[in-house]
């Protein structure tokens, strides 16, 4: 009786352990019938800790949706992780909270890089990923069924920017500094695109990494070489030391910025003032629109998350979650994820804040335009040219 006890005991002690392992809790669906459970990673701390309030502004999206009552009668379970900015680092988180809590979706994401370590295990769990945060032919290009970009891919935004400063600006010598990662050299590739139908070629291709904190080098190869322009594919602290460096070294090019350093109050903050001038992308309506829906989120923001700064990086959040919600709603009660995949994939037209958006299931780049901003005085916004998208494009929206 001894022996039969002691293993019935820890056959009971087997299955607890179980119930409780990784794989067992991977299978919970990610919702139930009072919510659906939804989450993101982003840079809370580290090198792009200033890219950290985009997973921030999705949470006020999903905190509006609950305090008007939900979806179909399921409020929004919202889960922010820190990763660092360092793609080991989200690995561990994505994995830790898919597997304790049962997510159904994410959202957001920044970090190509980090984005191309996970974005395999959320397809091998049947996780949506709506909108990532930073936008890579790699996540969409084939069709991965369960992502959904939103932002317009790196490498035509910066085609048509590189296309505004030689046809608009006249400036003909381009280098661009980029970081040395996915998300860099997406954009590498589409100053090379313009530049090669142009006939012309970059003065200077300059790599970074995302944690280093000396460019002095890097500075004096564009000062070197004549460049006009130049434009930048990295985070918020690279560009900060790079326009400080450019200044004690009296290089005063035109700097030409990614949509990802277009929150002009935070950039001419940290730069001191230096960001007066840029002229960057824009995946967004401008933060100050009296567009009735940006009208509503300004307001909700002062009433539900008074401690947090309006800009566009918190707006980002928001644009990230906009489809994700509308796709929820469309779906109605009887949630799945197919049922989701199935209104994701009939989005047309879409239009929240940010840009116009259109999936089906042979195409995952929801988004092909940019608008063209400029920074002014005290970090304000000035609009150089609306809605455009890139006429060298290798794909077309369907």
């Amino acid at each position: 009786m001894g022996s039969k006890r002691f293993w019935m005991v820890l056959g009971m002690v087997a299955c607890a352990m179980l119930i409780l392992s990784p794989s067992a809790l991977a299978a919970k669906p990610g919702f139930d019938d009072r919510e659906i459970r939804i989450a993101q990673w982003g840079p809370q701390t580290g090198p792009a800790a200033p890219w950290g309030n985009v997973a921030r502004g999705s949470r006020l999206l999903f905190n509006l949706v609950n305090e008007e009552g939900g979806i179909h009668g399921r409020k929004i379970k919202y889960f922010i992780r820190d990763d660092q900015y360092n793609p080991a680092q989200t690995v561990a988180v994505v994995k830790d909270v898919v597997e304790r809590e049962g997510i159904f979706a994410f959202v957001g994401g920044t970090s190509g890089a980090s984005g191309l370590a996970v974005k395999n295990y959320l397809a091998a769990n049947k996780v949506i990923w709506v909108s990532p945060a930073t936008s890579i032919k790699e996540y969409v290009m084939p069709v991965n069924p369960y992502i959904f970009a939103t932002m317009p891919l790196y490498d035509d935004e910066a085609s048509i920017l590189t296309k505004y400063v030689v046809e608009k600006m006249k400036l003909k010598k381009i280098g661009i500094l980029y970081q040395n990662d996915p998300y860099g050299k997406n954009g590498l590739e589409g100053v090379r695109q313009r530049l090669a139908h142009l006939k012309m070629k970059p003065v200077a291709e300059v790599s970074v990494e995302a944690g280093e904190k000396d460019l002095t080098s890097q500075i004096m190869k564009f000062k070197n070489s004549g460049a006009e322009v130049v434009y930048l594919q990295v985070n918020p602290t690279s560009a900060v030391i790079a326009l400080k460096t450019a200044a004690a070294v009296g290089f005063k090019p035109q700097w030409v910025a990614s949509s990802t350093l277009s929150d002009y109050a935070l950039m001419h903050k940290i730069t001191g003032g230096l960001w007066e001038g840029v002229i960057t992308g824009a995946f967004t309506e401008p933060v100050d629109s009296a567009q009735p829906l940006m009208v509503k989120y300004r307001e909700a923001a002062k009433r539900l998350d008074p401690k947090e700064r309006w800009a566009l990086f918190y707006l980002g959040g928001i644009v990230f979650a906009e489809p994700l919600v509308d796709a929820l709603k469309r779906t109605g009660k009887n949630l799945s994820t197919d049922a989701v995949l199935k209104a994701l994939n009939s989005t047309k037209n879409f239009k929240g804040v940010g840009p116009t958006l259109t999936w089906t299931r042979s195409q995952h780049q929801g988004a092909d335009s940019i608008q063209i901003w400029q920074c002014g005085p005290k970090g304000s916004l000035k609009v150089l040219q609306g809605w455009t998208a890139n006429d060298l494009a290798k794909w077309k929206r369907k």
